[in-house]
């Protein structure tokens, strides 16, 4: 699946690693793609209740559903318990997106292999814009 059929067919994302705080690149990613009205925002971060008036969660296992896409902003090396979140889930997301400067291909290729699309290294706030 390419990029744009994934964000044109995208409804549902899970932020994971979502901040309340403003120079944040996930907050400034979240409340772009909120403003959008394009999706249904998930934040995932257990130090936070809410963001923006949107309610928090502390884990993926913990969302009312399982989302269409997993937008990822953590550190390289946590990537591999976040997709055992993933694949955890009792069913699997279309999409793992793994934010600008976050690659692993053995992630990806775990993710690949469950049936998932992977996109590495790319903002979806500027895939958004370029596509809109």
């Amino acid at each position: 699946m390419d990029i744009a059929q994934i964000v044109r067919d995208t409804k549902t994302i899970a932020v994971v690693g979502a901040s309340a705080n403003p120079a944040r690149p996930s907050n400034e990613v979240y409340r772009y793609l909120r403003a959008t009205g394009d999706y249904t925002l998930y934040p995932v971060n257990p130090t936070i209740t809410e963001l923006d008036g949107d309610q928090a969660y502390a884990s993926l296992a913990d969302l009312p559903v399982v989302p269409d896409l997993v937008d990822v902003f953590r550190r390289t090396e946590e990537l591999p318990g976040v997709l055992a979140e993933v694949l955890a889930l009792p069913t699997r997301p279309k999409t793992l997106w793994l934010q600008e400067g976050l690659i692993d291909e053995a992630v990806a290729a775990e993710a690949r292999a469950a049936g998932m699309s992977v996109v590495m290294d790319r903002c979806l706030k500027v895939e958004h814009a370029r596509l809109r």
